[in-house]
């Protein structure tokens, strides 16, 4: 199933890429290119990979170009979240050699790294092919971008977490340490009233970071309950405990999650894995514009 560019997320990439290209020209325009090119000149490029990975990205390419003098046009052979090798053509873009040279690096720069976020995630998924658990991204994401970059996780195969503060609810060890008292029990009791009182549903998670906490949370039996920085052999004592007390409430493992140490906690047992690196740490895919000359 391919992932959705919907209209929230389509809504927030062009606002962004209109204020990627109000960065570069400001109300002057690119210098470079009015001073040596030639207002008629044609050109067609291929945007093409440099090196395996997932792609991401492509349906911005669009919101960049009709941003600039026109008209541009283009075909794209592949999709979102398709593989790519090195040397595959993503896009073919024709039109105005001025407008093809000015948008090149605003283009670039979204697909590098939504692109970049998808092949990580790629990786991540298929170290842990065969297991029930899931990836999940987190809020660690670049102001502005938390709509792209989520949709660049799906893109790679993984699951979005909550979206932001305002659809669920996720109680962590500085709330505990607010209220002044250390049940997590009572803290996810207080949150369900909450939600009751309100006549709203959100899913309501709890951090906690030893197996005792786990054990008190578990006694509200919320639908989450995180496993912050625990080994593989303590989150497999976790799924343990919960299957003893409370099948329905999922474990999501989290904190310091690596290509190396994912599959061993994906076979504990859990059911969810997020990563934050996912979104603040994953490296650009390396894409090109190959000109024609």
């Amino acid at each position: 199933m391919r992932p959705v560019f919907d209209a929230e997320t389509k809504a927030a990439a062009k606002t962004l890429a209109r204020m990627s290209l109000q960065e570069d020209l400001r109300d002057i325009g690119d210098l470079t290119c009015l001073a040596t090119i030639p207002a008629d000149l044609q050109a067609t490029v291929n945007i093409v990979s440099r090196q395996t990975g997932v792609i991401s990205g492509l349906p911005v390419l669009p919101l960049v170009f009709e941003e600039l003098p026109g008209p541009v046009t283009w075909t794209m052979p592949l999709h979102d979240g398709d593989p790519v090798q090195r040397g595959s053509v993503l896009a073919s873009v024709s039109g105005p050699v001025r407008s093809l040279l000015t948008g090149e690096r605003t283009v670039l720069n979204f697909m590098t790294h939504l692109s970049g976020i998808a092949s990580r995630t790629a990786e991540f998924v298929e170290r842990i092919h065969g297991t029930r658990a899931v990836i999940l991204d987190t809020r660690k994401t670049l102001p502005g971008y938390r709509l792209l970059q989520k949709y660049a996780v799906r893109c790679g195969g993984g699951t979005n977490h909550r979206m932001g503060l305002y659809d669920g609810v996720l109680i962590k060890d500085n709330h505990l340490a607010a209220r002044g008292e250390s049940s997590c029990a009572a803290a996810v009791a207080d949150a369900r009233e909450f939600m009751a009182q309100r006549a709203a549903h959100a899913t309501i998670e709890i951090e906690v970071d030893s197996l005792s906490q786990l054990r008190d949370a578990l006694n509200e039996r919320p639908e989450i309950i995180l496993l912050d920085n625990m080994p593989p052999e303590m989150l497999r004592e976790a799924v343990s405990i919960r299957d003893a007390r409370c099948h329905e409430t999922q474990l999501e493992a989290s904190g310091g999650v690596t290509l190396e140490t994912v599959r061993a906690i994906a076979e504990s047992g859990v059911e969810r894995i997020s990563i934050g690196s996912l979104t603040h740490s994953s490296p650009s895919l390396d894409l090109g514009f190959d000109w024609p000359w």
